[in-house]
């Protein structure tokens, strides 16, 4: 059977047409007034999508590159961390500071909860010489969201730099840098961007800068000093990813088209629905509070695995869902609501989820749970998200 593929995955998503075809034009050389041009039009589109001061490099990388980056940069050996650590993601921070030098500090949170800003100043209070807080805007395992503007105002009245993992949050929830006050916020391309993979953006605030002129540069290719010198120039250190920048671009004017606005109503609505779906289909949503605006985890019951009814999903409908990671990574599907996608494509997602559920030898509710998923879909477009966008 012919069956349209729909990439429901938390990364890599469903790349736009426009985008497509962009990235098909003929190389141009990256040291030429065409290029420094490209660029110029990049930064004022990444300035409006982060909110900030200064530039936004690119880097050719995933967002893990970003994550060494912001450690190199903003850090030296020896120096406390505190890591907040709720999910595969946040463990990864940890095992960065490691690699790198730094002492983490880890404030450990039970998977599928958000971290409380109380306990990020108490760790801070019980131990002044930590010098930064390294968190996930959105826990990509598990589907928390943390509550990263409050955090900021924890830090931000410190000696204490905020650096946010925002790789499954940036262009798919709020998180402007200078509005919150954070010090470092770096996502990748393949996700709310709806880019390939291969490109890392990361930004710094100004108080970030200033401390990143002041330590000596600790990785040639991820000097972010340097980075920003060429930057500035319509330029990049090394040979940057030409074709993902000229995505880039078509990616921020699709952003400038709709306003960041409608982009994040929407984004919001998308959560809605597939919460909506899941829970009309009588199914346990893993992340009851604090849950991210680009992906949804579903908790399976005793005696169902996540391996059979994703193949399933694969074979029978063409829907491309994920599993969960470490100790759930069998009790767990993830559904991708991030990239280019609608409410028609997610309704499909919803009716492979419940097919393939019943296939392993579930239980699930009856055939309404796709008009009930629609209906908290109008509903949360209609009213929009609960904080300002």
């Amino acid at each position: 059977m012919l069956t349209k593929t729909r990439l429901f995955t938390p990364g890599p998503t469903l790349l736009p047409e426009q985008i497509r075809l962009a990235m098909a034009r003929d190389m141009i050389h990256h040291r030429t007034a065409a290029f420094a041009a490209l660029m110029r039009e990049v930064q004022a589109g990444l300035r409006l999508l982060f909110d900030s001061e200064d530039v936004v490099l690119p880097l050719a990388s995933s967002g893990t590159g970003a994550m060494a980056a912001a450690a190199c940069a903003l850090f030296s050996p020896g120096e406390k961390v505190l890591v907040v650590e709720g999910g595969k993601f946040g463990e990864r921070w940890t095992q960065i500071c490691r690699a790198h030098g730094l002492l983490p500090v880890v404030l450990p949170v039970p998977w599928g909860e958000a971290v409380s800003p109380a306990a990020v100043a108490g760790a801070l209070d019980q131990d002044p010489g930590i010098s930064g807080v390294l968190i996930q805007h959105a826990e990509t395992s598990t589907g928390v969201q943390h509550p990263v503007e409050a955090v900021a105002a924890v830090t931000r009245s410190r000696p204490v730099l905020l650096v946010v993992d925002g790789v499954s949050a940036v262009s798919i929830t709020p998180c402007p840098m200078t509005r919150w006050g954070l010090d470092c916020l770096l996502t990748g391309s393949q996700k709310g961007l709806m880019l390939p993979p291969g490109l890392a953006l990361i930004a710094l605030s100004p108080r970030a800068w200033a401390r990143a002129e002041t330590l000596p540069a600790r990785n040639f290719y991820f000097n972010l000093c340097a980075e920003r010198k060429y930057c500035l120039g319509g330029q990049s250190a090394f040979t940057p990813p030409v074709s993902l920048i000229v995505g880039l671009a078509e990616s921020l004017r699709l952003f400038g088209e709709a306003g960041l606005a409608t982009v994040y109503r929407k984004q919001w609505a998308l959560t809605a629905l597939v919460r909506g779906g899941v829970k009309a289909l009588g199914l346990d949503l893993f992340v009851k509070e604090h849950f991210a605006w680009g992906v949804t985890s579903i908790l399976l019951p005793e005696g169902i695995s996540s391996g059979p009814l994703l193949a399933r999903a694969a074979e029978r409908y063409g829907v491309i869902m994920a599993a969960g990671q470490d100790a759930f990574k069998e009790r767990m599907v993830r559904i991708g609501h991030m990239g280019w996608l609608d409410y028609a494509d997610l309704l499909a997602a919803l009716h492979a989820l419940a097919g393939s559920f019943r296939f392993c030898g579930g239980y699930c509710g009856g055939r309404n749970y796709l008009e009930q998923a629609l209906d908290a879909y109008w509903t949360a477009l209609d009213e929009g998200p609960p904080l300002p966008v």
